[in-house]
């Protein structure tokens, strides 16, 4: 298995080394192995998983806090999914349906996560272009106020 050093994951997921390690203070990245030498040794998976981070981060602008229930969420859907495929053939289908449910509300966790950002976004752009109506209005105002004016 290949592993990578904290400098090497850093550089692959546009982190500090600092928050990296910070992550993994607050639980939002598992902490990983380490060498004989107590070096931190990352896997493939811990990187790929820290691309996530910060793309929730990035894209959908959610605090620390909010990104240990999405990521907590997303860390849940991975393993009931992981579950069912495993399972699937060995349950009746109303157990299969529950685990379904199971998983649904999860999803929906993470869907209203992104809503509450997706609706903050929604009323400040709201804001903005009601601002830019008013700016707008001011200025037909000066325009025909210019043009009236004589000097």
């Amino acid at each position: 298995m290949v592993t990578y050093k904290i400098d090497e994951v850093a550089k692959q997921s546009g982190l500090t080394k600092r928050t990296i390690r910070y992550y993994e203070e607050i639980g939002l990245l598992p902490s990983p192995q380490r060498s004989e030498g107590n070096m931190r040794l990352y896997t493939q998976e811990d990187v790929d998983l820290l691309k996530k981070i910060v793309s929730a981060k990035e894209v959908l602008g959610f605090s620390l806090q909010e990104l240990q229930r999405y990521m907590s969420a997303a860390e849940m859907l991975k393993g009931q999914r992981e579950e069912y495929r495993e399972r699937t053939e060995h349950l009746q289908p109303i157990e299969r349906r529950a685990m379904l449910e199971d998983m649904e509300r999860t999803l929906n966790e993470q869907l209203e996560l992104m809503e509450g950002k997706i609706n903050s976004i929604r009323m400040l752009q709201t804001e903005l272009e009601e601002l830019r109506i008013r700016v707008r209005e001011r200025k037909i105002l000066l325009d025909e106020e210019l043009e009236h004016d004589p000097s």
